[in-house]
Order: structure tokens, then sequence, then C-alpha cells
């Protein structure tokens, strides 16, 4: 293990210490948030209202020392409310750009269903292509950029389904579960002043860059990409015509679970599951990739790309349940 690998390794548990002043348990939020920081991904926190969501996208802005806005997101808001608009000059005669809260470094998406299709369609173009068009123009946004949103699961009254293009910009989505009952007495002592705790700032635009170019030295075996081609292979339901050998062999004839999915995820899926298990093997100190990271990975990474079919919502299957049944049954390599 090389100096600059354990200088990284102490850096993130630093940063997991000083986020762990305001936010108690939720160990999945903070990795994940802390992954899609290091691999400049984008995220999608679902969990019911009151768990801290926003609290933790806050407090990882400040520890970051990166610009933050929020955008709540409502089903009257307009994509001039996100991206900005033009504004004419009475004076000079001639419009200038006023720019939305989307050019900043971190954005809190907050409860991002609840806008409607042209938000969410300017809402794409940031994530995708890290730029936002007004009028005729093109305008760059800061670098890094990411979007971290979140959406209840639960209400569905004024609430619109992200599209799965939109779905698939997000790097991971990450389950928000309710704290254990000790987490839960803790929380209670708080008395709702989490916020009011001060963290430090550790992280910078600089070093965040150093750790994302990082990314680029960690090793890993061919094996390990024939490894996430067959995961992401089996996820698609099976059509003789487009199948690849990768994917005829992923799954045994007798465990095929084609009949719950639609449609399965696409190799951006694959590209993403490398860089965050790339990201994993950095926070445990490493230059090289294992199975592990890549199966431990595979969850938030898979859940919001697989679209389930009836037959899936008829037997009660999650997407998170074929995911581990693919773990299950694929060999490692």
């Amino acid at each position: 293990m090389s100096e600059k690998f354990t200088e990284y390794k102490n850096l993130i548990a630093e940063i997991k210490a000083e986020a762990a002043k305001r936010i108690i348990g939720q160990e999945q939020v903070i990795d994940g948030i802390l992954t899609a920081l290091v691999c400049g991904g984008h995220i999608l926190l679902e969990g019911v209202p009151g768990l801290a969501k926003t609290l933790a996208v806050k407090t990882f802005a400040e520890i970051s020392g990166l610009d933050f806005k929020r955008i709540q997101f409502t089903p009257d808001l307009l994509p001039a409310d996100v991206s900005g608009t033009l504004i004419y000059e009475q004076m000079s005669g001639k419009f200038s750009v006023r720019k939305g809260p989307v050019f900043t470094n971190v954005v809190l998406a907050d409860e991002i269903n609840r806008s409607p299709a042209k938000v969410q369609s300017a809402l794409l173009e940031a994530m995708a292509e890290r730029q936002v068009t007004i009028g005729e123009e093109s305008h760059a946004l800061p670098s890094p950029f990411i979007v971290l949103a979140t959406q209840n699961p639960i209400e569905q009254e004024g609430t619109y389904n992200l599209p799965e293009a939109e779905l698939d910009r997000f790097l991971l989505k990450v389950l928000v579960p309710y704290p254990t009952a000790q987490e839960e007495v803790a929380i209670v002592k708080t008395a709702g002043k989490a916020n009011e705790i001060p963290v430090k700032k550790i992280l910078s635009a600089a070093k965040l860059k150093e750790m994302q170019n990082l990314l680029g030295e960690i090793n890993f075996d061919d094996k390990l990409a024939e490894y996430i081609v067959s995961i992401v292979s089996a996820t698609r339901p099976i059509q003789e015509k487009q199948v690849s050998k990768i994917a005829v062999r992923a799954l045994p004839k007798k465990d095929d679970i084609s009949r719950y999915i639609s449609f399965g995820a696409s190799p951006r899926a694959g590209i993403a599951l490398l860089q965050c298990a790339k990201a994993h093997a950095l926070f445990n100190g490493r230059d090289f990739v294992l199975p592990d990271d890549i199966k431990d990975s595979a969850l938030s990474v898979l859940r919001h790309r697989i679209v389930l079919s009836y037959e899936a919502a008829a037997d009660g299957i999650s997407s998170d349940d074929l995911i581990q049944k693919i773990l299950e049954i694929l060999p490692l390599p």
C-alpha cells in the first residue's frame, strides 16, 4: 500500500468522522455521497421525510468547501427557475443572462419527483452535458458539478415519475432506512439542533480533483471487467438475436429472472460500476480492485437502472432482489 493511498484512506476516515458529528448512523448514505463526490457523479437519495437526507447533503457541502445551492422542486416550478433566463434591460435595449441556481458546485434537488417534465428536461441537460442552454447560447457549469437529489417513495399525489433517461444519469441510488432504536435515541437527544453543530472544511475542489485523478491509477484485472459485464448483461431480458456470449453464460437457465425485467441496465451502468468499485478500493487504501468492491457497489449502481415487469410487481419482487440473486449465482472471477 503506497503512502499516497494510505493518506487518502485516512482523509476519507476523517471526513466520515466529521460528518458523524451531525449525521447519526446512515453509513450507507455517507458512503454513497462520498462515492458520488469522488467519482464526480450524481446521486439519488430515496427515503421518507425526516431521515436527514437534506442535512447530509448540506453537511457534505460544508465539509467539501464547495459552493452549494438548494432547489425545492414543486409542481409549479419552471425550467427558468432551475437553469436561468434572459432578462430584458430597458436602458441598454439588450437581453442579459440571469443564471439560475444550477450554476454551482453542489445542487440539492429536494423532492426531485415533484417537478413536471419540462423542469426534468432542463435538469437533465445540466446533469448529462455539464452545461445549460439559455436562449441561443450554451453556458458551461462550474467544475465540479454534482446533483444530490432526494425523493419520497411513499407519497404519490403531486409527483412525477423520473424518466429512465434521467435515472440513468444518476451514478447511484441510495435507499435511506429508518435509524435503529439506539441511533434514534441519540437523534432525539439532539432536539433537532444537529444542523447547528459546526463541521470543519476538510476537502476542496483541488483536493477532490486529485482524488478523482487518483481513480485512474487504480488497477483492475480484465477478468473483473468481464465480471462487471456479466452482472450488467444478466439484468437484461434475453433476446436470442442480440444476446452476447457473456450474457449467455451469465445465468443458468433454471435461474432465469428475465421474466421479471422489462428493460435492463445500459453499458453506462458497467462504467459506473467500475468507477464505484475503484472508489471503494480507494476508501480502503488499495490501488487495485477486488471482486468484493464490485459486489458492494452493485446494488446502488443498478437498482434504479432496472425496469421491472408487471410479473415482478405481482410476485413482490424488487430490483434489489434480482441484483442479489445475480450476485449469488454468478461465479467470482
